[in-house]
């Protein structure tokens, strides 16, 4: 069996911190992230994009960019908005949302863009 690694998540370091499944593995690729958008699209789910201030990452609840955009299924479309968001807060983190909605939940949620600290 292999050994845990530690991943040294530190709060002191926000270089080091992590967010969803996605932020321990490289950053992805902006093709990388299409296909996880179409991921998203092909279950069904409701894409919303999420933003906030990279020091109230962890203890706030994050501003919702427009409202979810119920039923949409255009990759284009919607990292159009992910996009948009970053350009009109372009310190923030932006995180995109996938809702599920027969689960009544999360289906999936990743960083697309990192914020810097001040």
């Amino acid at each position: 069996m292999s050994e845990m690694q530690d991943y040294n998540s530190r709060v002191s370091d926000s270089a080091s911190r992590k967010f969803e499944t996605f932020s321990y593995l490289p950053a992805m690729k902006q093709d990388e992230i299409k296909k996880q958008v179409a991921y998203l699209v092909s279950k069904g789910w409701n894409p919303a994009i999420e933003h906030t201030e990279p020091e109230n990452a962890f203890d706030h609840y994050w501003y919702m960019w427009k409202l979810p955009m119920f039923g949409e299924t255009s990759v284009d479309k919607i990292l159009a908005e992910a996009e948009a968001c970053h350009k009109a807060n372009p310190d923030n983190h932006v995180r995109l949302v996938g809702y599920d909605n027969y689960k009544q939940s999360q289906g999936t949620a990743m960083v697309i863009y990192r914020g810097k600290m001040k």
